[in-house]
């Protein structure tokens, strides 16, 4: 029988869209609203885009860039859009499901591929002694030997984000407006 994290990891993406649907339902955004999450968003997708082009999934251990400073920058960047999100929609329902889906999904997930990259790196466990897991330290820890690669940016797919991520703002955007009308 399958474990809850890698359960968490298969539904994660479909469940993403499917709170998507209820997020656009549930939304109710102004302007204000809409700043306000978007000051969140364009940093969160900053963080994401920069840790995609440092990390060689399954080849190397990333410790360069965004990694040097957190061991789960993906993950971070995520949480720092979905709050953006939740700003923007302006709804204490969206606000519960952004935390619930945070720790019954993402939060096993981490410790799943936490425990692979410790099997699998066998300078993991001092990396993960000095760099938290999720909200960063105030200064890098080691040495940044890596610098960041578009080639990874485009291999991981990353742009997927920013381009869902104005979908998302477009379709708030229009709701708004024809809330008003």
């Amino acid at each position: 029988m399958p474990s809850w994290p890698s359960i968490a990891r298969r539904i994660r993406v479909p469940l993403g869209f499917a709170f998507t649907i209820i997020y656009l339902w549930l939304a109710k955004p102004t302007f204000i609203s809409l700043a306000a999450g978007a000051a969140l968003i364009v940093p969160g997708l900053i963080v994401r885009a920069l840790a995609s082009g440092h990390v060689q999934k399954n080849e190397q251990l990333a410790t360069s860039g965004p990694y040097a400073y957190t061991r789960n920058p993906l993950y971070l960047g995520s949480l720092i859009l979905a709050v953006g999100f939740g700003v923007a929609a302006r709804s204490w329902w969206i606000a519960v499901g952004i935390v619930l889906m945070f720790f019954a999904i993402y939060w096993p997930v981490i410790k799943a591929e936490e425990e692979f990259l410790r099997g699998k790196f066998s300078q993991y466990a001092e990396y993960a002694a000095h760099v938290p897991r999720l909200f960063p330290r105030l200064l890098p820890f080691g040495e940044s030997e890596g610098k960041f690669s578009p080639e990874l940016y485009r291999k991981h797919r990353e742009y997927n984000a920013l381009l869902g991520s104005l979908a998302i703002l477009a379709a708030l955007l229009v709701k708004m407006i024809l809330l008003r009308a």
